[in-house]
């Protein structure tokens, strides 16, 4: 379901459309598995400026004519919120489990994303033909080859939903990837961040970037954040959250901004 208006979805629109478009089958040289990682969160009020200021050095993903793409993510974790718990304690290798839809490319994947203590983000993943709540055979066997995780202790916790606008730099390995209309939803409730813009730039390693001049140009401070472990302080009561609480007040204050 889509929570951004018609109104703000063609203010953004009307802004992408000045931007030269990729297609899917060219992304291969920016798939970035092995990256480093910044992060950014500002309110969407600011999207179509930021936009436009970058819209000369960027090209906007397009896929089947649609370049606002919905993701639909399926973590998982054990019983006792093993992952979201390593993460809490600032554990700085770190591991998230998870079936993501790729909505209008109607694709699927099984992804293990690794965080190592260097800072770098390795992400592994296989095709999957649907997502399942369970994990089947194969994906047991894919996450057992890659991680030193109990594969059989995990099991489906949230949904993180998402539209995605994906931009890649013209002149260099970078990866811009735009999170909007955000959805957190368990088996009881749904939190909607319709006013949240999480931004990851993507590099093999760390280079000048358009994207972070600019967010130090409009004092937009980078910062660590996780969609997962947002979601599950939000979602579930009985789980540690003080070291979250900080990141979730500044979530919940620019959901607020006007």
């Amino acid at each position: 379901m889509s929570i951004i208006s018609t109104d703000d979805k063609l203010d953004i629109l009307s802004v992408l459309k000045n931007f030269k478009t990729i297609a899917l089958e060219e992304m291969d040289s920016v798939k970035l598995m092995d990256r480093t990682d910044k992060k950014f969160v500002f309110n969407r009020s600011l999207l179509p400026n930021i936009l436009h200021q970058i819209e000369t050095h960027y090209s906007v993903l397009e896929i089947n004519n649609i370049i606002l793409n919905r993701y639909e993510t399926l973590y998982f974790d054990s019983p006792d919120f093993f992952l979201y718990n390593e993460h809490h304690r600032g554990k700085s290798s770190r591991y998230k489990v998870r079936s993501r839809k790729y909505v209008d490319s109607n694709l699927y994947f099984f992804e293990v994303k690794f965080k190592t203590n260097k800072g770098r983000t390795i992400k592994n993943r296989i095709k999957l033909k649907n997502i399942d709540t369970q994990l089947n055979d194969e994906s047991l066997r894919f996450l057992q080859s890659v991680s030193p995780l109990n594969a059989s202790n995990l099991q489906a916790k949230l949904w993180s939903n998402c539209t995605r606008i994906t931009l890649v730099n013209i002149q260099s390995k970078e990866r811009l990837t735009l999170d909007i209309d955000l959805q957190f939803k368990n088996e009881t409730q749904e939190i909607n961040l319709s006013n949240i813009v999480i931004a990851e730039v993507k590099q093999e390693k760390a280079f000048a970037s358009t994207f972070v001049d600019l967010m130090r140009k409009e004092k937009i401070k980078e910062g660590s954040i996780s969609k997962y472990c947002m979601a599950v302080a939000s979602l579930f009561n009985d789980v540690k959250k003080n070291n979250f609480k900080q990141k979730l007040n500044t979530l919940n204050k620019i959901n607020h901004d006007f």
